[in-house]
């Protein structure tokens, strides 16, 4: 006699099938030909009161549906060690992203660019990684991905800096390919292979097709919270904690040893040594592979090198910049051009002792030569990273005691100073090739002119190449706050052909143009300062840079690669 088995128990018996891949239990399509009919609520069985659903032949479960219920949420992972493992992983993703920037410095520079094409790239491999994690687990079984998939995760994260570090000097022309490229080698995959994680998770934890929207949205919930803990706990903590590779090493490994935790509790120990194999060697290769920073500072790859062909000569590298040189023995020898042309600038304002106010400090190397040249001069320094004034004292010769140092952004910095109290404030802040864009608006140039003295000098350098847009952008936004310029650069910088260090000079008083070039013609170099309407024509119709629109890192041209 048939047994009639209501519809309820149909959905559950076709849910258990779709949902059981254990070994030893048949495929899904076999079991619905079998044990369920095509459409009507019948299945042949003897004719015993309460007979249980039998499974199918040769199989190791017993008890009929309960017998499969019991096997589906037997090797169900937990809702701790899921809820785990997508946090983690997502704070994994987040962290790498935040080292991005500073693994790259060195080589593409700290730019909107740089972190633009890096934001890109991981949200690329977020993505890819999502849909290819939820293919992968309706194909097989899950359980037996998470563990290479976590070790997979570890070892291309141990990978990265390598891969940076060695393709990286190839790329110095920072342009947006050359970023997107560096970012996709070093970055795209362990973004993808970590971001797999979750869909997978969510498959193994989805018992039914009932509960799939608060699955599905708890995960995305936990994994989003791990994003946040991985970026808070990056830029706020670890960045300024210990160097970028520690905490790619110290990730990888909790990556590895969460993996290879999942294989054993599921496979045993079978197949360990051989997931092991590569994670060491990707460890060895990013020890191996050496960066170029001697001090990884929270903002700078900052290292010093010796000028062989000056004794005491020291020159201060900050990510891809030249940034300081410094004189060990003589603290008035200028060695960059643009310094002598602040010099140059300093001879036209009348001798003795100034009040001097320096936003960027890098090598010191000019407070510490008005220090030696203009006895009796103060110097204020705006500096926003504490790690290079170490290094400037330690390496640099420079003594903290002999100006006030103030670490900090310089804008936040600036409003604590008094207005009207400076002679001078000297411009020589750098992030990358391109001065921060908040130090380069009108605004802050108004802040700028509150500080200082009715005759007081703004004195700026800036980096530009053509077609200079950059260039003519600040001298327009300089201008629209004090009403005589003076620039110097050598001719063929205004004439559009090449491009490097423009020095600005603004001040409420006209300059003497004539003095300044002939105290240039002395040290028979071929750069020249205009002023007036030649500086008027150089900038033409360029716009006004404001706190609500200024895009230096689009207007900066790029050197000649």
């Amino acid at each position: 006699m048939p047994v009639v088995v209501p519809d309820d128990r149909h959905r559950r018996v076709r849910e258990v099938a779709d949902s059981v891949v254990d070994e030893g239990l048949p495929p899904y399509p076999r079991l619905r030909r079998r044990y369920l009919p095509p459409s009507g609520g019948t299945i042949p069985c003897r004719a015993v009161p309460d007979a249980p659903l039998r499974p199918p032949p040769n199989t190791r479960p017993s008890g009929g549906l309960v017998g499969y219920e019991s096997r589906l949420t037997s090797g169900v992972m937990s809702s701790r060690v899921a809820n785990a493992l997508v946090f983690f992983t997502a704070a994994a993703v987040l962290v790498l992203e935040i080292l991005a920037g500073r693994l790259m410095a060195p080589y593409v520079g700290v730019t909107l660019e740089t972190f633009t094409g890096i934001i890109g790239t991981v949200l690329a491999g977020i993505s890819i990684g999502a849909w290819a994690g939820g293919r992968l687990a309706d194909r097989i079984d899950p359980h037996r991905l998470l563990g290479p998939i976590l070790v997979a995760g570890g070892v291309l994260s141990l990978l990265a800096p390598p891969i940076v570090n060695v393709i990286g000097p190839s790329m110095r022309a920072a342009r947006p390919i050359e970023i997107v490229l560096l970012t996709v080698m070093a970055f795209f995959l362990p973004a993808a292979v970590l971001s797999s994680v979750t869909p997978i998770v969510v498959k193994i934890r989805l018992k039914s097709l009932d509960e799939t929207g608060a699955v599905v949205g708890s995960f995305s919930a936990v994994g989003t919270a791990g994003a946040i803990f991985g970026t808070f706990i990056t830029g706020f903590v670890l960045v300024a904690a210990m160097p970028s590779q520690p905490v790619v090493f110290l990730v990888a490994a909790l990556l590895v040893t969460a993996g290879v935790t999942m294989w054993i509790r599921k496979q045993g120990t079978q197949g360990v040594a051989l997931m092991l194999v590569p994670a060491l060697f990707a460890g060895g290769a990013l020890f191996g592979v050496e960066g170029p920073c001697d001090t990884e500072t929270t903002y700078f790859c900052a290292y010093v090198t010796e000028d062989p062909s000056r004794d005491g000569g020291r020159v201060l590298w900050l990510d891809t910049l030249r940034h300081s040189y410094v004189d060990l023995n003589d603290p008035t020898y200028l060695e960059f051009r643009y310094a002598r042309n602040f010099e140059d600038v300093l001879d036209a304002i009348a001798p003795g002792p100034l009040n001097v106010l320096s936003i960027g400090g890098g090598g010191f190397t000019f407070p510490q030569y008005l220090a030696a040249t203009r006895p009796g001069t103060t110097n204020t320094v705006l500096e926003l990273d504490g790690a290079i004034v170490d290094i400037a004292v330690r390496e640099l010769g420079l003594d903290r005691n002999s100006m006030t140092i103030r670490v900090g952004d310089a804008r936040v910095n600036l409003r604590e100073e008094a207005e009207g109290a400076f002679d001078l404030v000297i411009g020589d802040a750098f992030g990358g090739l391109s001065v921060p864009w908040h130090l380069t608006t009108k605004e802050f140039v108004e802040d700028i002119d509150e500080r200082l003295k009715p005759e007081g000098v703004y004195l700026l350098n800036m980096i530009d190449y053509p077609p200079h847009r950059f260039a003519k952008a600040e001298m327009a936004t300089i201008g629209s706050v004090f009403e005589h310029l003076l620039v110097i650069a050598p001719p063929e910088y205004f004439a559009g052909d090449r491009g490097g260090n423009f020095v600005i000079a603004a001040s409420h008083l006209p300059w003497d143009v004539d003095a300044i070039n002939a105290s240039i013609a002395v040290r028979t170099t071929t750069e020249i300062a205009i002023a007036g309407d030649d500086v008027t024509a150089f900038i033409d119709d360029a716009e006004v840079l404001t706190d609500e629109f200024a895009p230096v890192d689009q207007l900066i041209g790029r050197p000649p690669s």
